[in-house]
């Protein structure tokens, strides 16, 4: 079992196991005899016996030894790799809730529960800090303050970090908004990594003015509105989702976690007017400098109203320009289609398309465009506007859902009002 030989690798790492193969040495020995004496009667047959035992027990036996070990411990690095992987694609795949306004609580018992209030686009508005449990017991004051911040803010959703005191808070959490007379929800959330979030120069850069306790507060909330958006800040090792990372090979693992996360990245695209420069360097083609000149010229001029914009970043050339542009969306802008995931390079044939339908680029995303869409001949249709079946099949998915989203598909998290068990 793979998980079973990198435990054992790890017990004689720390030198607390002797791990040793113990083969048929006497079964060995004699088929080594029978193919190399063959049954030959000759004076040299003892110097030949001792000579067979010591080659194979000095130099064949840890050979096969070492190669045995070497090839278990290959498979059980490339299957903790690949679960690792699996693991992590879930995880930035869960579904965002958009559009809430979200109380981010991150649970502690001496040093208080910090609350961190999120808006919408996931700005802070908010930060504070409650002592409802012991040693401290200011339970009643820690509801008045939950209260009159949930009333404040108009609070839809709590987010509650599933760490030390989680239970105790979901517990608190849930007996007070039995005297709220509105319905809100909370949820427990991960928060594996986000204290290293909170620690790391990018915390420090976005919250300057914050104690390291409170940006994780902000994390959790943040986490329930867009996972992947938030997890990419964080090293993917630290999201707490595989097993014996630190004794598989380093490169192998990086490598492929990196992979994960460009490829859920790319696949469910990217908002150029709201993503970090964290997220946009996930974005194939391009670096972090490349993300952080794209974040800084956003910051100079506003909102990009068009991906024609884009050619005018510093680093960002041509080569960059096509590898990128297609997973990089411009909602609200001049052009209809840069909302959606179809290259530039395909505009022309999409024009003709929407032209042949008796469409606008206006009309994207409606009933209208996609029961026209229903009734077209691909083939035929792909040979006129000389492109690939697969293409025109990408472009008219894309035309009639837009902003579709890999993640809607995936089932939306479970919204509490009270204690389950």
């Amino acid at each position: 079992v793979p998980h079973r030989v990198l435990a054992v690798n790890r017990g004689e790492k720390e030198e607390i196991l002797r791990v040793s193969v113990e083969p048929p040495a006497d079964r060995i020995q004699a088929y080594l005899e029978k193919r190399i004496l063959q049954h030959k009667q000759t004076s040299a047959q003892d110097v030949l016996k001792s000579a067979i035992e010591d080659g194979y027990k000095r130099l064949i036996q840890p050979s096969i030894e070492r190669e045995i070990r070497k090839e278990l411990t290959e498979k059980a690095e490339d299957q903790a790799i690949h679960i690792f992987a699996e693991n992590l694609r879930k995880l930035l795949l869960q579904p965002p809730m958009k559009g809430k306004l979200v109380l981010g609580v991150d649970p502690a018992f001496r040093t208080g529960c910090k609350l961190a209030v999120v808006d919408e686009t996931g700005k802070m508005l908010k930060i504070d800090v409650i002592y409802p449990h012991p040693p401290v017991n200011k339970k009643s004051a820690a509801i008045e303050k939950v209260k009159r911040i949930i009333g404040d803010f108009q609070i839809e959703v709590i987010a509650i970090g599933n760490g030390t005191a989680s239970r105790e808070t979901e517990q608190f959490i849930a007996d007070l908004l039995k005297d709220i007379d509105r319905q809100v929800y909370y949820l427990i959330v991960n928060e594996a990594g986000a204290s290293v979030y909170s620690a790391s120069e990018l915390a420090r850069e976005e919250f300057p003015e914050l104690q390291v306790e409170e940006r994780s507060a902000v994390s959790i909330a943040r986490r329930l509105q867009d996972p992947l958006a938030e997890l990419v800040k964080i090293d993917p090792k630290s999201v707490g989702v595989g097993q014996y990372q630190h004794d598989v090979s380093q490169k192998k693992l990086n490598d492929s976690l990196r992979f994960v996360v460009e490829t859920v990245v790319n696949q469910v695209g990217v908002n150029v007017n709201t993503a970090s420069a964290a997220l946009l360097q996930y974005v194939a083609g391009l670096s972090k400098t490349v993300a952080a000149n794209i974040v800084k010229k956003r910051d100079e001029i506003g909102k990009f109203t068009s991906r024609k914009e884009l050619k005018d970043i510093p680093r960002l050339g041509a080569k960059t320009y096509e590898q990128c542009i297609g997973f990089l969306r411009v909602p609200d802008g001049d052009e209809p289609l840069d909302r959606t995931g179809i290259h530039p390079e395909s505009y022309k044939e999409t024009r003709e398309l929407l032209k042949k339908l008796g469409l606008s680029t206006a009309q994207i995303g409606t009933g209208e465009l996609q029961d026209k869409i229903n009734e077209l001949n691909i083939s035929e249709a792909a040979e006129q506007l000389g492109i690939g079946e697969i293409t025109l099949k990408d472009i008219c998915a894309q035309l009639t859902r837009p902003e579709r989203d890999p993640r809607d598909e995936v089932p939306k998290p479970l919204l509490k009002t009270d204690v389950l068990q």
